[in-house]
């Protein structure tokens, strides 16, 4: 067995959601293990408590089924560096925080000679893919994961399990402070605010933007005195929406942010947002939506025809129905976003059934994730004989 200061944890993380999961089971370990060596592919979030990034985590954050495989051959060549280094160094655990395309082969690989592996953030196999569960019950000793529906699944497979539910139930204030946020940004209070989240990564905002922004122009007509928030995950991201801002949308009272995305969530009547976990931050915030996603066209047709249900925005599949209205690929052009948009904002009802409803699912979502997390974690260590 071995002490605190003589264990190793690898991890990886591929984006920067992946990244605040991984911190937040960090913040728990910590105290457990205040020696213990971290380290693997992470982002700065994971950083705060020790854990040394041997890769930029932006490597991993490509998304859509060919854009992988355009990015394959240096996607495999990465792994199999960190491979040839964990084989070598044998961590006591292995960590894949989501990113499953990339974790699970190596957590197979990994598992095969001996090392535990924990996954963290369970792949999307309720939504499509369902064929996978086999190939994670290879790669995976113990999963864990964000929403109270996946226990069952795993339970059923055989597969060790434990719901640690979503860290942004418990960083996102259950009555968040709209006044407050509009104070920070310089916006008045009785000001209509339109916050435009159109994805992190450069894939998403080149599908994305130019139809949100001409989705804003178009609210604009409608509401002259509508004001836009658009917060970027970091200085390349704010580049790349500043050059498609042609002489016809730089009229448009948009606020560009690097960071700051809860503060833009809490100071808005409405959002507009790309499919994936910024749609559960905007339902934390209890604020109305239109959810949207483009993306490659042969990417889209296939994933289309692998779904298993009619939703791709987490508030709706959490919900089991149409909470809030998703225009996807062709169906996302700005005159269809900008009336959804203009009915989630004139529509007082609507705005107070939805907080109803989002105050019931961020309840649902609500655990100590930290604490649960790091525990699986020991507990993992515990019975292979790590401590």
């Amino acid at each position: 067995m071995a002490s605190s200061d003589e264990l190793t944890l690898a991890l990886v993380a591929g984006e920067a959601s992946g990244d605040l999961l991984a911190s937040r089971m960090l913040s728990g370990l910590r105290p457990m293990l205040p020696d213990v060596r971290l380290h693997g592919i992470g982002g700065p979030a994971m950083a705060e408590y020790g854990f040394v990034s041997a890769y930029p985590m932006e490597k991993l954050a490509v998304r859509g089924l060919f854009e992988v495989l355009s990015h394959y051959r240096d996607l495999k060549a990465l792994r199999d560096e960190l491979r040839e280094r964990l084989l070598i160094e044998r961590p006591a655990v292995f960590v894949g925080v989501d990113a499953p395309d990339f974790n699970l082969d190596l957590e197979i690989q990994l598992k095969q000679v001996g090392i535990p592996t924990l996954h963290f953030v369970s792949p999307s196999v309720w939504a499509w893919r369902r064929g996978r569960i086999k190939k994670i019950a290879r790669a995976v000793s113990h999963m864990l994961v964000i929403f109270p529906f996946e226990e069952a699944i795993y339970n059923k497979a055989g597969i060790p399990v434990t719901y640690v539910g979503h860290p942004l139930a418990e960083m996102i204030p259950m009555d968040p402070d709209q006044d407050a946020a509009r104070d920070a940004l310089g916006i008045a209070r009785d000001a209509r605010v339109v916050t435009i989240l159109p994805g992190s990564r450069l894939s998403e905002l080149k599908y994305n933007t130019r139809a949100f922004l001409e989705t804003a122009a178009m609210l604009r007509k409608r509401d002259p005195k509508v004001q836009f928030l658009m917060p970027m995950a970091g200085d390349t991201q704010r580049a790349f929406i500043e050059q498609l801002m042609t002489p016809d949308l730089k009229s448009l009272p948009l606020q560009i942010m690097t960071g700051g995305s809860h503060d833009a969530i809490a100071a808005c009547d409405a959002a507009l947002v790309a499919s994936g976990t910024a749609t559960l931050e905007v339902a934390l915030f209890k604020k109305p939506m239109v959810i949207s996603y483009r993306m490659n066209p042969a990417s889209w047709q296939v994933l289309r025809l692998m779904a298993y249900q009619p939703w791709v925005g987490l508030p709706n599949i959490m919900a089991r129905e149409f909470l809030v209205p998703e225009l996807l690929q062709d169906r996302a052009t700005p005159a269809g976003l900008s009336s959804a948009l203009w009915a989630q904002l004139s529509n007082d009802q609507n705005r107070q059934r939805l907080r109803r409803r989002f105050v019931d699912l961020h309840h649902d979502l609500m655990r100590n994730t930290a604490s649960q997390s790091a525990h699986a974690v020991m507990e993992l260590l515990s019975q292979h004989g790590r401590l």
